[in-house]
């Protein structure tokens, strides 16, 4: 059977069907990131999936996701989230075993290493939003969550969420382009590169269906 199924760096706006159809009821573990993905629509058929990793894709705040009630690991980094309510009170309908979520790299992460006017404070006021919502989780982002985090954002997570003024929207367009033009990131150095993505490691074999495939790996051109 196949574990982990990785497709990395297609520049697919939608998962294929034949993805599903090939690995969708052994895939345990499946990275989709660097692609131009906006839906997740095709992934009704990976139902036994415990692992998704969807860094640097398209997705937005109206994302949906199936079903997936063995779903622990989420990695969102690096996409186009605003506002995460609506997300997390998804994830609490269609992901009921869900341990560990990132969300960095995205607007609604207020991070001070992705925009300066965002501090600690804000971080932690976040953090605590997010613990209201999903009371299972174990990590967000890359930090494990503390019994005093749980406590105080079950007593007052509700009232934690942070609001972005809606006339701001030219100060959000001039920190995105910021953003855009550092090399600084708060993610693992191997997050910026689709030849040397780093996800979450697990022990099963292995499929990597990619541009870098094991026997263009080693043989170039020029040797043919």
């Amino acid at each position: 059977t196949v574990g982990s199924v990785s497709c990395i760096g297609h520049d697919w706006e939608d998962i294929p069907d034949f993805l599903g159809a090939k690995y969708g009821e052994v895939a345990r573990r499946l990275d989709l990131s660097f692609n131009q993905l906006r839906s997740l629509k095709g992934l009704k058929a990976f139902s036994q999936l415990e692992e998704l990793i969807v860094d640097n894709n398209l997705l937005g705040n109206d994302l949906r996701l199936p079903r997936l009630p063995r779903l622990h690991t989420l990695t969102l980094n690096k996409n186009q989230f605003t506002d995460i309510e609506a997300l997390l009170e998804h994830l609490v309908e269609v992901t009921p075993a869900l341990e560990y979520l990132s969300l960095l790299g995205n607007e609604a992460c207020p991070n001070q290493l992705v925009s300066m006017d965002k501090d600690e404070d804000d971080y932690q006021r976040y953090r605590y939003f997010v613990l209201h919502k999903l009371t299972n989780l174990k990590f967000l982002d890359t930090r494990k969550v503390t019994q005093s985090e749980r406590s105080e954002a079950e007593a007052r997570g509700a009232f934690m969420k942070v609001v972005k003024p809606k006339n701001d929207q030219d100060t959000a367009s001039d920190l995105r382009s910021e953003s855009t033009v550092t090399s600084y990131t708060p993610l693992p150095r191997g997050s910026k590169d689709a030849r040397n993505h780093k996800g979450v490691f697990t022990k099963c074999r292995y499929v990597y269906y990619g541009k870098h495939s094991e026997g263009n790996r080693f043989i170039r051109n020029d040797q043919l």
